[in-house]
């Protein structure tokens, strides 16, 4: 949400903060797997209802913010890697409880 505040604020002006790929890991720690889903859960529900009332129209998703990495990038380019980004969790979330039903011989 950060970024894509940004491109609608500030577009390619000011560039994104750089994202730590790994504090995930510190952040977790010690908590359960529901805690972990509920937190995904709760964190994608808001982020989604946020995106509906912000009513985005096809100039919206033309618009371009500053990747510190990538370069100018479109708010649509920044919203298909999110769907991606919650599809790669959502496939991580299933092989993880589905361990659980593995039977040793």
């Amino acid at each position: 949400m950060p970024r894509l505040k940004i491109i609608l604020e500030l577009g390619e002006s000011r560039p994104f903060d750089p994202f730590d790929r790994f504090a995930q890991f510190e952040a977790s720690q010690g908590k359960s797997l529901s805690e972990l889903l509920e937190t995904f859960a709760a964190l994608r529900r808001q982020n989604l209802a946020t995106l509906k009332q912000l009513n985005l129209t096809d100039e919206h998703f033309k618009l371009k913010g500053t990747h510190p990495d990538f370069g100018p990038v479109t708010l649509a380019q920044l919203l298909a890697t999110w769907v991606v980004h919650d599809l790669d969790h959502i496939s991580q979330i299933a092989r993880v409880m589905a361990k659980q039903y593995l039977q040793v011989d």
